[in-house]
């Protein structure tokens, strides 16, 4: 868990009123508030806030602020990031369900296309920083979680390193990845904020930082980020039935970013896979990282209308790889 000092909480408070449209506002869910610095300065600012919180010994404070407040403040008992775990039976607290979650926010879901009906904050665990963009992206993609409640707005705080990830641009070496061309081709992605690593504290036993090391990339920050799902994701080939096709493809042709596009479409048996390129007005000779995300999704629609991803062998491989990722 990491508490950020007064200054930065009115800084994020800033950043995310920045841009906000005339009318009524989404609901701002805030994540592990802790001992609800930032949501003071929220409520302060006449934010309406649903606090979710997992450690019971910081929900005494918060449950007293929410009842000194006329319906400013919501409290819930529960950890964002046990969100909809993969398991059978009775979810047991933290852990929490996305239905449940909403119903108890009062929020309805709405159409893909529509306005952004929830706002949700938070900094992601450092230890499952990767883990959490991956399963996220997954809902995403398939508007389960919280998705199926419509465009859900994350603005969130990663390391730096993993910000220069999803912002790569094709041909970097290593930065260039799957998790690169799935958020920028699903997501705007808007920078915040970079703040410094010393203006947050954690609640470990020594108080040091808990900083990850990165060796390719620069680690010098927190980045505050926004990801807004993109309004015409689902307007084309593209659904969410058969997203997970998408992020499996995207995924084998970045296994290894120096190899040829054409040798990848030839390993998975499509024989008119020159022809498809030419049309596509990609480059015979391309290498996978050098694609743009547009590109990727380009292809993945003139595959669908092709009629080219219905072997049976790909769709084994694609639940293979989600039982994997999950």
């Amino acid at each position: 868990r990491f508490i950020a000092c007064p200054q930065l909480a009115r800084t994020v408070q800033r950043c995310l009123q920045r841009g906000a449209s005339p009318g009524p506002q989404p609901v701002l869910l805030e994540c592990a508030p802790g001992p609800g610095i930032l949501t003071r300065t929220l409520l302060n600012a006449g934010v309406k806030v649903v606090a979710l919180e997992s450690n019971s010994a910081f929900l005494p404070n918060l449950q007293s602020l929410e009842n000194s407040l006329d319906g400013q403040l919501k409290v819930i008992y529960g950890d964002f990031f046990r969100l909809d775990p993969l398991v059978t039976g009775t979810v047991k607290p933290p852990a929490v369900c996305s239905d449940k979650l909403f119903e108890t926010m009062g929020v309805a879901a709405v159409p893909w296309r529509a306005d952004v009906p929830v706002k949700i904050f938070g900094i992601l665990p450092q230890k499952k920083e990767r883990n959490m963009l991956w399963r996220l992206l997954f809902t995403l993609y398939e508007c389960s979680s919280i998705y199926r409640y419509g465009r859900v707005e994350l603005n969130i705080f990663i390391s730096e390193k993993e910000y220069k990830v999803l912002t790569a641009k094709p041909g970097e070496a290593r930065a260039y990845q799957a998790l690169t061309v799935l958020w920028q081709v699903g997501c705007e992605i808007q920078l915040l904020h970079m703040e410094p690593w010393s203006s947050f504290v954690t609640n470990l036993k020594n108080g040091g930082l808990a900083i990850p090391k990165s060796r390719w990339l620069p680690n010098d920050h927190l980045c505050l980020v926004r990801l807004t799902p993109q309004q015409n994701l689902f307007t084309g080939a593209l659904k969410p039935t058969n997203a997970a096709t998408f992020i499996f493809m995207v995924k084998q042709c970045l296994a290894k970013p120096k190899s040829r596009l054409t040798d990848k479409l030839n390993s998975w048996s499509l024989d008119s896979g020159g022809k498809l390129l030419r049309e596509l007005e990609i480059p015979k000779n391309a290498v996978t990282r050098n694609l743009y995300p547009e590109d990727y999704k380009r292809l993945f629609e003139a595959l669908q209308n092709s009629n080219m991803f219905t072997e049976t062998w790909f769709h084994d491989e694609v639940f293979e790889s989600i039982r994997n990722i999950n």
